[in-house]
């Protein structure tokens, strides 16, 4: 399963503005694990930035000058999303200003029909009701590390993102000893050895985590697996 975790920055907040793209950042997922797979481009937007943006994401005019047009890398962008399942935080926004700049470019398929899109804002609001859902609250309820979030950015946000989907929907398959994810929340206490004596390392979960696990038990309903293993008789 590929999936593809998705972020961007913009010159405004309104298209009707002519506001365009000036950041993509995409981080690659596969079978839950993070890959060394990204695509990352900066665009000029060939226009100002409000100010307002400015301050967000510190992405300034001058930086941009020599960056490419969109239309020099829709291609390798494409490729790099179609057929996955692109994961995006408050998807509308997104999918409105790269549905438009594909437009300028004069590509006639939308982004939402070259892949599946999730919204990981709705998923959270579905799990956390009444509470901030932003990218920074959902980050301290799952103890994602985004210390170095002082500024906005594409690909880092992709990156936090993309830990924070991993702990709402259950966690990674399995853990990479070799290069663990950099803002992964999960507690590793081992090693330890199993009944071969192999190595293994030992990872607990959170209370956060019981608790987001417990509520999805909760949503399955009566017939959840995990409801009637835990009354069968011993």
């Amino acid at each position: 399963m590929r999936l593809v975790v998705l972020d961007t920055e913009t010159t405004g907040l309104e298209i009707r503005e002519g506001h365009r793209v000036i950041e993509i950042g995409c981080v690659e997922l596969v079978n839950r694990r993070h890959t060394q797979n990204r695509f990352h481009a900066f665009i000029n937007p060939e226009r100002s930035i409000d100010v307002g943006a400015l301050e967000v994401h510190g992405i300034t005019e001058d930086f941009l000058a020599d960056k490419p047009v969109f239309t020099e890398i829709i291609v390798e962008f494409i490729n790099f999303i179609s057929g996955a399942e692109v994961i995006i935080h408050n998807a509308p926004f997104d999918l409105s200003f790269l549905n438009s700049e594909f437009e300028r470019a004069r590509e006639k398929r939308r982004l939402d029909e070259l892949c599946t899109v999730t919204d990981s804002l709705q998923l959270a609001r579905q799990l956390h009701p009444g509470q901030r859902n932003s990218l920074d609250a959902l980050c301290r309820r799952y103890d994602v590390d985004n210390a170095e979030r002082t500024l906005h950015g594409a690909l880092l946000d992709a990156e936090i993102l993309a830990d924070v989907y991993l702990a709402m929907t259950g966690g990674q398959s399995d853990i990479s000893f070799e290069t663990p994810a950099r803002h992964s929340g999960q507690r590793r206490v081992g090693p330890t050895r199993d009944a071969s004596g192999s190595v293994v390392e030992v990872v607990r979960a959170s209370p956060q985590e019981l608790k987001e696990h417990q509520r999805w038990i909760e949503l399955l309903g009566e017939h959840c697996v995990w409801t009637q293993t835990s009354n069968d008789p011993d």
